[in-house]
């Protein structure tokens, strides 16, 4: 029940010496498309010059049939961005990839994430003079960039980079080359592939690959940026290796990644029946039937359904022309949305007695809706299972949960989450469970939406629209 729930972080796709790299990028934002409705954007480069095209809406919508976008753009160095806000609103300024000039020349920037302390750093640039085109944390890496004392250093970029805090995966076109990089912390996927005739191409997931017949190589390091240009690719690191113990968001894992990528050192639709099975033994049910909640819930209940040996069905149906419902970006467009977006099919729940799996609960709301409607198709019993913890702190690294008040399960214990669902039962998954299904180390992974224990320090609060509001305080104060 994809209640108005967790948005997340943007797509991004890149691809060096390929005569057809803007169609690639195409394709390749296009299975992306998850991470991202609000808007998409392709900039690509001759070797000389950097052109970019940004539009409000999906990739379909913005690089609409019938025009000749894409054929305008057409060149052999590309890279694409779709977005869900995180930090500036749904506005066009805040498309991307944003395009700049600065002393060094052009440079497109495509971001995944949440940067923290963007908004210390505006203040300081804005008080010596910058002007910012747009509310997005992005644009302050540009300023950085530009800096006198930045564009001297023996690695500019490196040295920018040490600057950010927080969550980033970024994508920088330079008219001649493409540079990559992937934060200390390893917070959001970022993958290499490899297409057939050799060309070097970079993701945010590993399900763009598989739209253009790309070999997954490996992914970007924490602390690591690849350059692709004419002499092939190129790594080398911004923080020595090693010196930082990685927060991967597992969120990526039990919520936003496509079921056929591999983050994380793992298929993301294998470790969500993993969740599932463990699911089953820690809050087994009396039932007839197991029911995902599509899709991201879908993995997890085939799991669920085979550890417990409950027989599994789809009771809920979704309907593809609605996009996620927790990446729209307001909440009377989110309810109207699960309404068109989940049909029950009453045959399947009528007179049973059911387990309702899903990847998670926020606010409740949409989920207390969807319970209602199982319960009018005829449902007997209603038994909700929840394959990760109950969310309890909100994110500061680009997913845009509500605030901490605003969560189900802030205030309320399992009796009276079960009394607000209007359940019969209500089981979510350990923490424990949770971290024993994943491959890597236990403390490799980001969970301070469970327990607030925040890897990177967050010294001032930081939420969707700061900017706008400091924005809003300037201007009454020159009033």
């Amino acid at each position: 029940m994809q209640d108005t729930r967790h948005k997340e972080s943007c797509g991004l796709f890149a691809i060096f010496g390929e005569a057809e790299a803007v169609q690639r990028t195409y394709f390749g934002l296009h299975s992306l498309q998850h991470r991202g409705q609000e808007s998409a954007g392709i900039a690509s480069s001759d070797g000389e010059f950097i052109q970019c095209y940004t539009g409000m809406g999906t990739v379909r919508r913005v690089f609409r049939s019938g025009t000749d976008i894409l054929e305008k753009l057409s060149n052999p160095i590309a890279i694409g961005h779709v977005r869900y806000s995180t930090t500036g609103a749904n506005k066009i300024v805040n498309s991307q990839p944003l395009l700049s000039e600065y002393s060094r020349g052009q440079v497109a920037v495509a971001h995944n994430g949440n940067l923290i302390n963007a908004s210390l750093l505006r203040d300081e640039y804005e008080a010596y003079g910058s002007i910012f085109k747009s509310t997005s944390d992005t644009e302050i890496i540009i300023h950085l960039l530009a800096k006198p004392t930045h564009v001297s250093k023996p690695d500019p970029l490196a040295h920018v980079l040490n600057h950010l805090q927080g969550a980033y995966s970024l994508l920088f076109l330079f008219a001649d080359r493409i540079e990559a990089a992937r934060d200390p912390y390893g917070i959001r996927p970022l993958c290499i592939g490899q297409t057939e005739k050799g060309c070097y191409v970079i993701a945010s997931e590993t399900c763009a690959f598989d739209a253009i017949r790309t070999k997954f190589i490996r992914e970007v390091e924490p602390g690591e940026i690849i350059r692709l240009d004419k002499d092939g690719l190129h790594s080398r690191f911004f923080v020595k290796p090693g010196t930082v113990t990685p927060a991967h968001c597992i969120f990526e894992h039990i919520y936003f990644a496509k079921q056929n990528s591999h983050i994380f050192g793992e298929n993301v639709h294998e470790f969500r029946k993993k969740l599932g099975r463990q699911l089953a033994i820690e809050h087994p049910a009396d039932a007839d039937v197991v029911i995902p909640v599509p899709d991201s819930g879908t993995s997890a209940a085939v799991g669920y359904a085979e550890q417990s040996k409950i027989p599994f069905d789809m009771g809920l149906v979704r309907s593809h022309y609605i996009g996620r419902t927790f990446i729209s970006p307001s909440q009377k467009l989110r309810e109207l949305e699960v309404k068109l977006k989940l049909a029950v099919v009453n045959e399947v729940v009528s007179g049973k007695r059911i387990v309702v799996v899903d990847d998670s609960i926020v606010r409740g709301t949409t989920t207390r809706g969807k319970i209602m409607a199982l319960r009018e198709a005829g449902a007997k019993q209603i038994h909700m299972r929840v394959s990760c913890p109950p969310l309890r702190f909100p994110c500061f690294y680009g997913v845009d949960f509500p605030t901490k008040e605003e969560l189900l399960a802030n205030n309320r214990n399992l009796e009276q989450i079960k009394e607000f669902l209007e359940v019969d039962s209500v089981g979510y998954m350990s923490l424990e469970g949770l971290l024993s299904c994943a491959v890597l180390p236990k403390d490799h992974y980001c969970t301070a939406c469970w327990n607030g224990r925040y890897r990177i320090p967050v010294d001032t609060i930081v939420n969707k629209f700061a900017i706008e509001h400091q924005q809003m305080r300037m201007f009454d104060e020159n009033e």
